[in-house]
């Protein structure tokens, strides 16, 4: 049940900042029998769609693209649970989830094209960043490796084409790409940034951040324990899947946040799939990259997304107010007495 919320007024001498979307309605606790059935459903039809892989040759199956890319859609029908069987939200769903409103129209189209730009951009920086620290042999001059690849997927007796050339056409092609991969994120993302962490908000916004960044990585389960992202069939690569998401969680979060729409956050994720494999392209020749240290979701990242969130913070960009939508409060302006913390 929402109940309207009155915004306190700014103290004076502050600027007001500028409000979030029908902020001034939202649940005053966090439904946990919804979450729970969330959760669950969402978890439990992942299961349920990987189960060929695991009977099957698991992660070299060639079920494995088509039954991963229906797992994305499982968050998505957990929602349409909640919420047309457990009505939670109430009314007015798919302002709830982010899904519409775009007004207003700068801010949204804004904040998305910095979805598509900002994984990118996180990627780029972890993967020189682990080049730098020697975690990985880089080949940035000879792409010795990505030579290697595609010498190796030619037929016979193929001129091998320039391989700068090639190069330049993958990393021109990672926009598109992305708002491909994006028709499938947003199975994902309307469970993840468009319910569940509205959801949680009323815990706090960084709680609620972890929190769903958490259950997102533990959603990967069925995968991960059959050695994908990491190579990993144990509870190390869940571990590992889950800190990605958690620090991933954070951006994407953020976005979802910021713009009062769920769009930029779906855009990111499809932006994140498309440059995921960035490190194997740059990769030398006869080097294998532990992607648990130098991949999107490895450790390095998490060091480069953690600056990030710390660059949020001290800019006032996080942490001082839920985020909007009819599944959130709103809260007063930042440095008012009754603000909440985190």
């Amino acid at each position: 049940m929402t109940v309207p919320r009155p915004v306190p007024p700014a103290p004076q001498g502050s600027a007001a900042p500028t409000p979030p979307l029908d902020a001034s309605v939202g649940p005053e606790r966090v439904p946990w029998r919804a979450v729970a059935v969330f959760v669950l459903v969402a978890c439990g039809l992942a299961w349920l769609v990987a189960t060929p892989l695991w009977t099957g040759d698991g992660a070299d199956s060639p079920l494995f693209a088509p039954l991963a890319a229906v797992m994305m859609w499982t968050p998505a029908a957990a929602v349409l649970i909640v919420t047309l069987v457990l009505r939670t939200p109430a009314r007015d769903r798919l302002r709830a989830l982010g899904i519409r409103p775009l007004r207003p129209v700068r801010r949204t189209l804004g904040l998305t094209a910095l979805g598509l730009v900002a994984p990118v951009a996180v990627v780029a920086a972890t993967t020189l960043l682990a080049g730098a620290l020697g975690l990985v042999d880089l080949d940035l001059v000879g792409l010795s490796g990505f030579a290697a690849q595609v010498e190796g997927a030619l037929p016979a007796g193929t001129a091998m084409p320039p391989v700068g050339v090639l190069l330049a056409a993958q990393l021109l092609a990672i926009p598109f790409a992305a708002l491909v991969n994006s028709l499938v994120a947003f199975g994902e993302e309307v469970g993840w940034r468009g319910w569940l962490l509205p959801a949680l908000l009323p815990l706090g916004t960084w709680p609620a951040l972890l929190v769903s960044g958490a259950v997102w990585g533990l959603w990967h389960a069925p995968l991960v324990l059959l050695g994908y992202n990491f190579e990993r069939t144990d509870v190390t690569g869940v571990l590992l899947m889950v800190g990605g998401c958690v620090a991933w969680g954070v951006l994407l979060g953020w976005l979802r946040l910021r713009s009062a729409s769920l769009w930029p956050a779906v855009v990111a994720h499809g932006s994140l799939n498309a440059v995921g494999a960035l490190v194997l392209l740059l990769v030398a020749a006869g080097h294998t990259p532990d992607m648990a240290v130098a991949g999107p979701l490895g450790l390095v990242a998490w060091g480069v997304l953690a600056a990030v969130a710390v660059v949020l913070v001290a800019t006032g960009q996080l942490g001082v107010r839920p985020a909007p939508g009819p599944a959130t409060a709103a809260v007063p302006a930042p440095g008012s007495p009754s603000t909440p913390a985190g």
